[in-house]
């Protein structure tokens, strides 16, 4: 049974995802947040108790792949791009991720010679 107290979580469980998820991109921020709220203000007037259920599940499916799956880049030169490291890699990881490529890198120019 969904209570009003479990939509207002959820509405601001999404919001804060979208805060952390977009930091430093207003465009994205301002666009999810117009998008979440659109569609809660949508349904607010559902009365089905199947239907409210439904469309919690699809929000926190939401909530989910907008924590997991979502990954923001950033252009480091004209030709590449690079992932926002406070995003889903985290500093170490990041840190890791980079000493391992420039390591690549290393091994493969020196191949080469």
């Amino acid at each position: 049974m969904a209570n009003r107290r479990q939509v207002l979580q959820l509405f601001k469980s999404l919001h804060r995802t979208r805060q952390e998820v977009f930091k430093n991109d207003a465009r994205a921020l301002e666009a999810a947040r117009q998008k979440i709220n659109e569609e809660f203000k949508n349904h607010q007037d559902e009365t089905s108790e199947e239907k409210i259920n439904e469309l919690l599940k699809i929000a926190s499916d939401v909530e989910v792949i907008l924590r997991t799956s979502v990954i923001q880049a950033v252009h480091t030169d004209s030709n590449r791009i690079a992932p926002r490291n406070q995003f889903l890699l985290g500093s170490l990881l990041w840190e890791m991720l980079v000493a391992h490529t420039q390591e690549r890198s290393a091994t493969r120019q020196h191949s080469l010679l």
